[in-house]
């Protein structure tokens, strides 16, 4: 066949399944399906329980949802009081945040120190691993670079198939220090292979923090500021674990059920990550305002930044999905917690880069874009801004390559991933396994001479 003849064919069936795969929406609330497991008020439907982080975001009087202000903890602290605790005392919080995920209360001192010597000597990727494996034939899509580097690192663990928790330990305290390693490297290969940049591969160093060790490998000089490493630090630890009903984290406790090994586990999460509803919303942000910027012509006026987001809403502008990213949530309502925390260093940061007119527009829609949503469409619940808002803004004040806005969030999520890939076996429950309703009709067989010509309907 010749590919016109093949992409014909490929058109045909594509329009085929695309006007006869449509479920009629009547159907599923005559069955009472929860579509994306959750309600009509956008409450999730509970599916297991957790003690590694909460995400509480309405309050239940007399049976009513009541939305409030968006808190987060994790294993039952506030992130604010997380946060405030680490950055009070000047330290870097995102090992003490790991600690805190997997063994369920902070770190005593000394086994800090312990750990984070630990996190060191596990940052080391196997001989020629970084030529072998990363260099080889380098994928356009840093996720992908990062899920085929997991998957084989499989082949270089002795024991890749215990799931005790000795060994998923073992696994996940050092898929936590690699990380790092994988999501540079797989952007230098990348940045070398198919945009002709120099290949420096810098090692990384001991004695100083993950946020620390990622703007020394990333960048040809290995410089960075004191506030530029506080706040990617902050970013790691806001990313790090929220809840068990993330797309990724459910995807953690569904692999993790059926008793696969811990690789393959973290590489199905990373291409729930990948998607541009998850994980790939903080570039959809940064892109989303670059359109703005050269669109309105005054950041400064309300009215002029108020019609171009009625635009996107309409599907008029950007990307026409109709969607204005980085604004709301499936959970929260009112606020997300780990924007507000961010907000209060994005603007430190923004005057250090001298993009303090960046920030004004960024506040401003803020500001607006609820309002709009609350005039433009009928909503259920309340919406504001989530933490992809800001973090893509921050990525690009601190000069990181797009390509690597995901991968970052998985530097981070693999600590929450590991946490719950451990609760999920240590509760031994069932293979999860919902079900689904067939609503298809049940239609004899026709033996294949008296099915026609294909051909023939197609014309």
């Amino acid at each position: 066949m010749t590919k016109q003849q093949i992409d014909t064919l490929i058109k045909y069936y594509s329009d085929y399944v695309t006007s006869n795969g449509v479920i009629d929406n009547d159907l599923y609330a005559k069955y009472e399906v929860k579509r994306g497991l959750r309600d009509i008020s956008g409450r999730g439907v509970f599916v297991g329980l957790t003690e590694i982080s909460e995400i509480v975001s309405y309050i239940i009087e007399d049976g009513d949802l009541i939305p409030c202000e968006g808190k987060l903890y994790y294993r039952g602290i506030n992130i604010e009081h997380i946060v405030r605790g680490f950055i009070d005392e000047n330290r870097f919080g995102f090992g003490e945040v790991c600690f805190l995920l997997l063994f369920g209360h902070l770190p005593l001192k000394k086994e800090l120190e312990e750990f984070t010597a630990l996190l060191e000597e596990n940052a080391v990727l196997p001989e020629n691993f970084v030529r072998d494996t990363i260099m080889n034939a380098p994928s356009r899509d840093m996720m992908n670079s990062l899920a085929k580097s997991v998957l084989t690192l499989y082949a270089y663990d002795d024991n890749p198939d215990d799931i005790s928790i000795p060994n998923v330990i073992r696994q996940s305290i050092r898929l936590i220090a690699q990380f790092p390693l994988l999501a540079v490297y797989g952007h230098q290969s990348f940045a070398h292979y198919h945009n002709n940049q120099s290949l420096v591969i810098h090692p990384p160093k001991m004695g100083i923090s993950i946020a620390e060790n990622i703007l020394h490998m990333l960048r040809q000089d290995s410089s960075y500021t004191a506030l530029e490493a506080r706040i990617l630090d902050l970013v790691l630890v806001l990313h790090a674990e929220h809840g068990g009903g993330n797309n990724s984290t459910f995807t953690t406790h569904v692999v993790t059920s059926s008793h696969t090994d811990t690789y393959s586990s973290v590489a199905a999460s990373l291409g729930s990550l990948k998607g541009p509803r998850h994980g790939g919303a903080n570039i959809k942000v940064v892109q989303m305002f670059r359109e703005m910027q050269e669109n309105v012509s005054d950041w400064h006026d309300d009215d002029e930044i108020a019609a171009y987001l009625e635009k996107i809403l309409r599907g008029e502008a950007f990307d026409r999905s109709g969607l204005i990213y980085g604004i709301g949530h499936a959970v929260y309502s009112l606020s997300d917690p780990r924007a507000l925390i961010f907000r209060r260093f994005v603007e430190k940061l923004a005057e250090e880069k001298n993009r303090r007119e960046e920030y004004v527009l960024y506040s401003k829609v803020e500001y607006l874009a609820p309002r709009i949503i609350a005039k433009v469409r009928k909503m259920y619940k309340g919406v504001s801004a989530n933490v992809d808002f800001y973090s893509g803004f921050v990525y690009s004040m601190l000069d990181l390559p797009e390509e690597l806005y995901t991968p970052l969030f998985a530097v981070s999520r693999i600590a929450g991933w590991s946490a719950h890939r451990i609760e999920e076996l240590v509760n031994t429950g069932k293979i999860i396994r919902p079900a689904y309703k067939s609503v298809s009709k049940q239609i004899p067989y026709t033996p294949l001479e008296e099915r026609g010509t294909p051909l023939e309907k197609r014309g």
